[in-house]
């Protein structure tokens, strides 16, 4: 483990053992046996053995870590029932982030959008949505959590919540990506942040983005290919950050395409990443295509790229048409 990692656990455990402390004086008969752990979570840190597996001395997993900074044994060593508690636990936030993602047969002012959600594991740190607007306008979304496993997939469901909440405010977007960012950062620890994109779809065929730090999103027309690069930090970085947007029009026809990185850097057997130059020449390639059948193309051309090897990141896609 890092040893920048050190101080978020002391800071986890400290808090912990402050409101175990508080409740003690209650009838609680648990709090005595979780102050006990918490004590010797932090025995351990002071001795350099926090986060090494009891059983076998490897390190602990830090998404687990980051989720319960209690735990004392690698993924490998869990018993039978805690295996199944993890695979009973897993099995529902997936369901639960099958559920938050966007209706496909959702109705669109002027506009035909498509996705693909593939996580690598049973669950996923990339973010999807598509949310109305109060204005007949559409926001469409997509971003990734820093990290992977449960943690990130909890810290989408907190982003997503927390996106829904706000653009039903009616904010300008530069506002609604400070605000979100700001509360990402206060409710989060500090290694936590997320690239996004965020744009608002006009039905007259304007789109307004904000690029949080996340892979640039591409505009493909009849003009060709065009890359809208990112105008600000990913959010959560820092608590005072600030962001710009800028408006595109969008012919009939014409297509925006979004992706994660775990496009991007798919990676072949021989070890070369699928790359921004292969998804240009792609994207223009079925630049006629509608929504679905682009995301599908993509889809293909990204698994013959990387053959048979399972995914080692999440894979997230989303293309947005003006009708």
């Amino acid at each position: 483990m890092e040893a920048t990692e050190l101080p978020i656990f002391r800071d986890q455990l400290l808090d912990r053992r402050q409101k175990l402390e508080a409740a003690a004086a209650g009838p609680i008969p648990e709090v005595a046996r979780l102050l006990q752990e918490v004590d010797a979570a932090l025995g351990r840190l002071e001795a350099g053995t926090y986060g090494l597996c009891e059983a076998c001395g490897d390190p602990v997993e830090t998404s687990r870590l980051l989720a319960d900074p209690l735990i004392r044994v690698c993924l490998d060593h869990l018993t039978r029932s805690e295996q199944r508690a993890l695979e009973q636990d897993l099995e529902l936030a997936s369901n639960i982030q099958r559920e938050l993602l966007p209706k496909r047969d959702a109705p669109l002012d002027g506009w035909s959008v498509a996705y693909r959600y593939q996580p690598a594991g049973p669950v996923s740190g990339d973010y999807c949505d598509l949310i109305p607007g109060n204005a007949g306008e559409t926001y469409f979304l997509i971003g990734d959590v820093a990290g992977k496993g449960v943690a990130a997939a909890m810290l989408m469901s907190h982003l997503s919540a927390m996106l829904r909440t706000l653009i039903s405010i009616g904010l300008p977007l530069d506002q609604l990506m400070e605000r979100a960012s700001r509360v990402f950062c206060e409710s989060t620890l500090p290694a936590h942040y997320a690239t996004l994109v965020c744009g608002r779809a006009h039905p007259s065929g304007d789109v307004e983005i904000c690029n949080a730090g996340h892979p640039p999103p591409l505009v493909i027309g009849a003009d060709g290919v065009t890359r809208i690069h990112a105008t600000g930090l990913p959010i959560g970085l820092f608590c005072s950050e600030q962001f710009s947007s800028h408006t595109v029009r969008v012919s009939p026809g014409d297509s925006l395409l979004l992706y994660t990185d775990g496009v991007i850097e798919a990676r072949n057997p021989a070890g070369a990443e699928y790359g921004m130059a292969r998804l240009c020449a792609l994207a223009a390639s079925v630049a006629d295509m509608p929504p679905a059948a682009l995301v599908d193309a993509l889809v293909r051309d990204v698994a013959a790229f990387r053959g048979a090897p399972p995914l080692q990141d999440d894979v997230t896609m989303m293309a947005v048409r003006r009708l």
